[in-house]
């Protein structure tokens, strides 16, 4: 869990404008292909057996609670300004270098928030178990991280912006 508020509610500017346009998405054309589907389904006739329906009920109630979601992240949301990310410790934007310490390899990975992390685009999030062991800990630090395949050291090689 975060604690602090404003760690939970601080994005990249592109996670933002992610968010952003996913809201904007669901709001006219998904909303769009949901209402067209619910039309179609109601053209053919009784509702009470009608499987398309009862789908594009389903599809428009998650729908609607994404929006909600979504404008709920969004109303408190704010740009983590680039002063806040630390150049000597592992923080919140900060783009960190990991070696593995088994293979030797090295990557490099934003710290982003948990609404951001995507691991095949290179960002951890701060409530993975990666982003965990090295948020505040400094260049040339090792850290241990247990995860469900197994438990992996990585060295932190370089903190950046």
């Amino acid at each position: 869990m975060i604690e602090n508020e404003m760690e939970k509610n601080a994005f990249t500017e592109e996670g933002l404008k992610r968010l952003q346009d996913e809201l904007a998405d669901r709001k006219t054309i998904k909303a769009a292909e949901i209402s067209e589907r619910l039309k179609d389904a109601r053209a053919q006739g009784d509702l009470s057996e009608n499987s398309e329906y009862d789908d594009a009920k389903e599809a428009q109630a998650k729908n609607e609670s994404r929006i909600m979601e979504l404008e709920d992240i969004l109303k408190n949301a704010r740009v983590i300004d680039e002063d806040e990310i630390s150049k000597t410790k592992v923080s919140l934007g900060s783009l960190v270098t990991l070696r593995d310490e088994q293979t030797k390899e090295e990557d490099a990975y934003s710290l982003v928030n948990a609404n951001e992390g995507d691991i095949f685009m290179n960002r951890i999030s701060i409530e993975s178990p990666v982003g965990k062991a090295i948020i505040g800990k400094k260049k040339g630090q090792i850290v241990e991280v247990g995860t469900s395949s197994g438990t992996f050291k990585y060295k932190i090689v370089k903190i950046g912006k």
